[in-house]
């Protein structure tokens, strides 16, 4: 019998350069159910790599609620996500 293990993904231990954030959002966004939870959940780990405070001060959006919006669980407005988008520099087009 052969036994596997499987470890749970986290993208925090992939991202290690601004090359690695643009390519996982866009693999969010080809994969993302239809319903924003993927793409919200990759811009909570691109924003967790970066610095959420430091991001949460250019968007103009509180910490706690960033982490709340971008948890892949949250329901930010379109607003809170191009916000976001701003303020990490990130091209919304793919």
């Amino acid at each position: 019998m052969i036994t596997v293990h499987l470890t749970k993904f986290n993208m925090m231990d992939h991202l290690n350069s601004e090359e690695d954030c643009r390519l996982a959002l866009q693999a969010a966004y080809e994969e993302d159910p239809g319903d924003g939870s993927l793409i919200c959940a990759t811009l909570g780990d691109i924003a967790r790599f970066r610095g959420m405070s430091n991001l949460a001060k250019k968007a103009g959006v509180s910490r706690e609620n960033l982490y709340r919006a971008l948890s892949g669980k949250g329901n930010p407005e379109f607003a809170t996500v191009l916000k976001v988008l701003k303020a990490l520099k990130l091209d919304p087009v793919f």
